[in-house]
């Protein structure tokens, strides 16, 4: 078996470098403070998102973002852990038309109704070479999505 660069990984080497981070939720009401998230890849085939931050209410937090191309599924693939949680995320998605949104798609916990599982969707959309955004959102009983929360992305290196 041997792992092949396809023009998708090009979208993914965007992420490279060292970024600073800023969350809250869509109101502005739960500032998440900054974070730093720091991206390398393992050969141009997986891309490491490896993040450090302090929670809400304080607290250090830690997470890894993993995201490759699978070219026999024809989708992008990763997963997601924080030391926030048990839970890890497991992603697949495509990039939106315009080509400047990855879209993921998961389900974990729903965060609203305990013991329950909920749909979720994660998008990366990159603004300029040196600003991105990603969003948070889960599917709601009639099939939208409501937007949870919003990190947003600057460049330091």
């Amino acid at each position: 078996m041997k792992a092949e660069l396809t023009e998708q990984h090009t979208f993914l080497k965007k992420l490279l470098g060292t970024w600073e981070v800023n969350a809250t939720d869509p109101e502005g009401k739960i500032d998440h403070g900054t974070w730093t998230e720091t991206v390398r890849s393992l050969h141009g085939i997986w891309f490491l998102c490896e993040g450090e931050g302090t929670m809400p209410g304080g607290g250090a937090a830690a997470t890894l973002l993993t995201l490759g191309y699978d070219p026999e599924k024809g989708k992008y693939t990763g997963t997601w852990v924080g030391s926030m949680m048990n839970h890890m995320w497991v992603y697949e998605g495509a990039l939106d038309q315009t080509g400047r949104t990855l879209l993921l798609d998961t389900s974990g916990p729903d965060f609203e109704h305990q013991g329950q599982s909920a749909s979720y969707r994660e998008a990366i959309t990159f603004i300029n070479d040196n600003e991105r955004i990603f969003s948070s959102s889960v599917r709601q009983p009639d099939g939208s999505w409501k937007e949870f929360m919003i990190a947003n992305y600057r460049r330091k290196q």
